[in-house]
């Protein structure tokens, strides 16, 4: 395909759209007025964010610290995606809901548009029923004021409203309710209706939860953004201050259970060394009254300062062996899933596995708020503290076992430091052996006080996880839904979509045949001599003497496209080859309307010209020549009715016997009418005096128009193509399937078929010329496209 071809092919495609503006204008305008409503009533909504800093805690320690410290693997960002999921979590929802009551939902009904009312409600609801029942409620009613005192209420919208009086009990399905007015001015709102609802706590915080957007604002940053969009900006804001509330408060309260358990651990181990101290002091006091002893152990104070160092490194190591023994008592004997004590015993790896197994348990706590126990999360958390656990008991054990050899090699040094002190009287030595349990345990118990402080008062001083930086702000005056400007670009573009896709789609279903240029994409070298337009019921069939219609400048170019034909032919062949076949593939496409016109239009030129009537099965000249514009200038002498027909049969008739000159719209033109219906129309039309026929007519007549049966109905154009010189095929727009062109063209491959040319019918005017970018008419004007 030529440069040209390609870019003629361009201009028929941008036509088969541009000729359909009015419809591309329509719909652009028709969506944009519907987007226009659209907007109109559609509730703008608001983004609102809050920004808060996540406070990393200094002794939580871990197992990743080390890879933490040369940030490695991206673990420093860890503990900022497990924030984010535990601000995010059900839980904390479903408190927000509670407080902020959200599961209560009041909507003024209006004639348009609905909308919630939310900061000043104007109804307060109680209900006599546990909140159990409430929360897990699904309940709808309507409410209209319908004086100061009384209102009406029902459970379907159009369903007859029943009186109360404000204050008084309502019976619902989930129990009784009573109503009364929040406002000053009841009077105000008689006449305005309400719908109530009321949801599930749970279903309100998942779309809540599906609403709230956390993110951090940088890939390393401590910095979460909460935001959410909504109708009612007030509404956004108290639940985004309400979700970090619930967040940091849950968090304190996690540190004051961690801080509660180390108290109570360390308060019953000093009940127990309160009362071993009590029974020492009790034993110094007897010995000193029963042996007359002044207890200043000046006798066997070298002795002593000897042992000193070694005594004290005992002491502290039965004091530690003590507290490991009684953290392992404690952690054998739990059988549950609760904080551990923070006890220091000289472990740092025990004190890493206590922190972390109480930072487990917490996040079980939290999950068991909204999951059961068979949760695959829950499960997991059970096997990591199991783990842990279990780590804690073999750490404590081999602990005691190395303090207990440890306790072992000091009594053994200090067995031999003490064989010295023996060798004083008993008396100061036994004195000297309660001071020095009464040493130890005093120092035991004093440690224990100073944990039990040190417990209270790190709960004192603990801080909220995270710090506000911006409480809950509109982030713009501008709504973020409906966006203005892309709702009226996407209605635009859908709006010319939509003609464009009826347009293409009619366009890839459409196999028929439109205009010239359609069919000349078909045939390619067979000439196509021009199209016809589409008349309306108001215009003539039959053109007339001197016509400027477009109908008749069409046959003109037709007119003029043969007789080129012809000549071409008869420079070569030196006959007349004036006899031209017109035919089509079905009845119905215009072959004996064109062969009738364009004998008019040969006729008018001065030419003789003898139009037949060859389609003896469905014969329609008759119908072209009646009426008052035509005059029957001489009717045959023999056989009033004789046509084609009584010709082929009857051999006595002559041509003159069958030749009926007319006189139409002032142009004369010679008929031959097909005559009676044989009962054997292919056999009839075999006989030598067709060709005899034809070939006497050429001779008489300038054109010999003949008038055949449709192709691909029947065969009889078929048994008389040999005879014809030309042979116009009708198509007709809209009709004519591009299948149907193809069965002509092979025929004349196979050599059925000469001197085959096309004509489109009954084209449209916007499809004349090529795209119905020229057309004809030069006898009417017609307006701009920008005047309707």
């Amino acid at each position: 395909m030529s440069f040209s071809d390609k870019k003629e092919d361009i201009k028929s495609v941008i036509s088969n759209y541009t000729k359909h503006w009015k419809w591309f204008v329509i719909c652009g305008l028709l969506a944009l007025i519907i987007a226009y409503v659209n907007i109109r009533y559609t509730i703008p909504e608001y983004a609102v964010q809050a920004q808060i800093q996540i406070v990393q805690e200094k002794n939580a320690a871990s197992e990743m610290s080390a890879f933490q410290d040369l940030n490695i693997l991206g673990a420093s960002n860890k503990q900022v995606e497990d924030e984010i999921e535990i601000l995010a979590s059900r839980s904390n929802f479903i408190e927000v809901v509670k407080e902020l009551k959200a599961n209560f939902k009041i909507v003024a009904l209006g004639n348009v548009i609905n909308s919630e009312v939310y900061a000043a409600p104007p109804i307060k609801m109680n209900f006599i029923v546990a909140d159990s029942i409430i929360n897990n409620a699904t309940y709808d009613f309507f409410i209209e004021f319908s004086s100061a005192t009384t209102f009406g209420f029902t459970e379907a919208e159009d369903a007859p409203s029943k009186v109360y009086a404000f204050g008084n009990g309502i019976p619902t399905p989930i129990g009784d309710m009573v109503i009364t007015p929040n406002v000053k001015d009841v009077k105000g709102l008689i006449g305005r209706k309400y719908h109530v609802s009321i949801r599930p706590i749970a279903d309100v915080a998942r779309s809540l939860k599906e609403a709230v957007q956390i993110a951090a604002t940088a890939e390393l940053s401590n910095i979460l953004t909460i935001s959410m969009t909504s109708a009612i900006p007030k509404k956004a804001k108290d639940v985004i201050n309400k979700l970090i509330e619930v967040y940091n408060r849950n968090a304190i309260e996690e540190k004051k259970r961690i801080a509660d358990t180390t108290s109570d651990f360390i308060n019953n181990r000093i009940q127990l060394i309160a009362g071993a101290l009590t029974t020492v002091d009790q034993d110094a006091q007897e010995l000193l009254t029963e042996k007359g002893m002044t207890g200043s152990g000046l006798e066997v104070g070298a002795a002593v300062q000897v042992s000193a160092g070694s005594r004290q490194n005992l002491e502290n190591a039965k004091i530690q062996l003590q507290m490991v023994s009684g953290l392992k008592d404690y952690v054998s004997g739990e059988t549950g899933y609760d904080e551990m004590p923070v006890v220091d015993v000289g472990s740092g790896a025990l004190s890493q596995a206590t922190v972390q197994y109480n930072q487990l348990v917490a996040e079980r706590k939290r999950l068991l708020k909204s999951a059961d126990e068979k949760n695959p999360m829950i499960v997991n958390l059970d096997e990591q503290l199991d783990g842990l656990k279990n780590t804690m008991q073999s750490s404590l054990n081999s602990l005691e076992r190395n303090v207990g050899m440890n306790v072992n090699t000091l009594q053994s040094q200090l067995g031999r430091i003490q064989g010295t002190i023996y060798s004083a009287p008993e008396n100061q030595r036994e004195l000297r052996n309660i001071t020095r349990k009464q040493e130890t345990t005093e120092s035991l118990y004093l440690y224990l006080l100073q944990k039990r402080e040190e417990s209270q008062i790190a709960f004192a001083s603990a801080a909220p996880k995270s710090n506000i930086i911006d409480d809950a702000f509109v982030s713009s005056p501008t709504p973020v839904k409906p966006k203005k400007a892309i709702m009226y670009l996407a209605a635009l573009i859908l709006g010319l979509l939509l003609p464009f896709g009826v347009i293409y789609g009619k366009g890839q279903l459409d196999t028929k045949i439109h205009n010239k240029h359609s069919l000349e994409a078909l045939t390619k070298d067979v000439p196509v001599l021009g199209e016809l337009p589409t008349l309306s019921k108001k215009e003539s069939k039959i053109i007339i003497n001197d016509d400027r219609s477009v109908l008749a400048e069409a046959l003109r170019i037709i007119r003029a496209n043969l007789d080129f034909l012809i000549k071409t032919k008869r420079a070569s062949d030196k006959n007349k080859n004036n006899v031209v076949f017109v035919t089509s593939s079905t009845p119905g496409e215009g072959k004996t309307f064109v062969s009738t016109n364009l004998s008019m239009i040969l006729a008018s030129t001065e030419k003789k010209v003898l139009l037949v009537g060859a389609d003896v099965r469905n014969p329609k000249l008759y119908s072209f020549f009646s009426g008052d514009s035509v005059d029957k200038l001489k009717s045959p002498t023999r056989n009033k009715d004789a046509g084609l027909t009584e010709y082929l049969l009857d051999e006595s008739l002559s041509v003159n016997d069958i030749i009926r000159p007319m006189l139409v719209h002032n142009n004369t033109i010679d008929v031959i009418y097909s005559g009676k219906i044989p009962p054997n129309p292919s056999e009839l039309l075999m006989s030598s005096r067709v060709s005899d026929l034809l070939a006497e007519v050429s001779e008489l007549y300038d054109y010999v128009i003949v008038d055949t049966a449709p192709m691909m109905v029947v065969s009889d154009t078929l048994l008389i193509a040999p005879f014809a010189n030309h042979v116009i095929y009708v198509t007709r727009a809209g009709i004519t399937d591009e299948a149907a062109v193809k069965f002509p063209l092979n025929l004349r491959d196979e050599g059925k078929l000469k001197g085959i040319s096309f004509v489109v019918n009954d084209v449209s005017l916007e499809n004349l010329g090529y795209g119905g970018k020229y057309g004809y008419g030069y006898g009417k004007t017609s307006k701009k496209w920008w005047k309707f």
